[in-house]
């Protein structure tokens, strides 16, 4: 059992763009307070000055604000960094962090269920053409019974296919079990045993496109992966198939991928945009074969509200000298890799 350390002298919260309000209730604050002297900065950004003066002696920080080596450098007591947008982003010095055994986390665990929720719901859109009959309807275009349906279809015993299968895609797995699904996915940080134990079988990229009638697109993008979806992937769908995009947007090469929905090659359904907010002249807004969304799968207050009690949760065993269990812990072999934008405001 681990010794239980000296309670954290400093905690210094910075959570731009998040509020403090969305994320943190009284009685979070107030467990943060009892770690020791807890300092709030929502008046602008981090600069320098701010850093210096109220962040350098802090035990744990909780933002995202930067941290090259040579504020780390300052930071001589600093033991975990809380990322609290939700992506392990490129502005921290990740390699500078191990080498002084500072703890970096994220939150994006919270986001997982809410997200999968969407993202069924997008899929079935697309299968159905719930939203599409909607519009239809409301031109005084629609029809009627079979003639509404001649493109439709159902999830039932459908194949099914993820591209990543991380928080994200476990969670989107158990709503889709009534379905009675044959699920494929593909993963290259992932071994097939571990794939296998999902319930999922694994498979090749080309597979998973080729033989899917839904794809759900949950990898998160990395340096590796930027735009590794396009015009030759896209074409390797059935006609008519569904392509879900609810992670981010840097991993489809997005004009490609609004080709085959013009043409009606494929449906689309995304949350996310190489852009946000997006042009009011955008022409994704034209297509009919497409889902959109404003990057809201995921911005629910529930879901903030969980950021905070999760960050606090983590907060609390390391002050105790116990490794965190409740946040996603960076991995000095893949984090250096990830390129997610921020978010500007959720």
């Amino acid at each position: 059992m681990a010794t239980p350390e000296s309670k954290p002298r400093h905690i210094f919260l910075a959570p731009a763009p998040r509020a403090v309000a969305d994320i943190f209730d009284a009685d979070d604050l107030a467990r943060l307070k009892a770690l020791g002297t807890l300092t709030i900065h929502e008046d602008g950004p981090v600069t320098d000055t701010v850093f210096d003066k109220h962040a350098a002696h802090a035990d744990i920080m909780i933002g995202q604000f930067d941290l090259p080596a040579e504020r780390l450098a300052k930071a001589s007591s600093l033991r975990a960094v809380f990322n609290v947008e939700g992506n392990f982003l490129a502005n921290v010095d990740y390699a500078e962090c191990f080498r002084k055994g500072v703890r970096v986390l994220n939150i994006s665990p919270v986001f997982a269920e809410p997200v999968a929720e969407a993202a069924l719901g997008m899929a079935i859109d697309l299968a159905r053409g719930i939203s599409r009959s909607d519009r239809y309807f409301r031109a005084g275009t629609e029809r009627y019974g079979l003639e509404a349906n001649r493109e439709a279809f159902t999830l039932y015993r459908q194949d099914i296919g993820f591209i990543g299968m991380g928080d994200l895609g476990r969670a989107i797995l158990p709503l889709l079990r009534p379905f009675g699904a044959h699920v494929r996915a593909y993963d290259p940080w992932l071994p097939a045993m571990w794939i296998e134990s999902t319930g999922c079988e694994p498979a090749s990229l080309e597979t998973v496109l080729r033989t899917s009638k839904v794809v759900f697109v949950v990898a998160g993008v990395t340096s590796e992966n930027q735009g590794f979806l396009g015009a030759k992937e896209f074409s390797m769908m059935p006609e008519g198939a569904a392509l879900v995009l609810v992670s981010r947007a840097g991993v489809v090469d997005f004009d490609a991928m609004l080709d085959f929905a013009a043409k009606g090659r494929i449906r689309v359904a995304t949350d996310v945009f190489p852009e946000e907010p997006v042009s009011p002249t955008h022409r994704a807004r034209s297509i009919d074969h497409m889902v959109l969304s404003p990057h809201a799968a995921g911005a629910l207050d529930g879901a903030l509200r969980e950021i905070g009690k999760r960050v606090v949760a983590d907060a609390e065993l390391i002050a105790r000298g116990l490794p965190s269990a409740m946040c996603k812990v960076a991995q000095p072999e893949t984090v250096a890799l990830f390129r997610s934008k921020p978010v500007s405001k959720s």
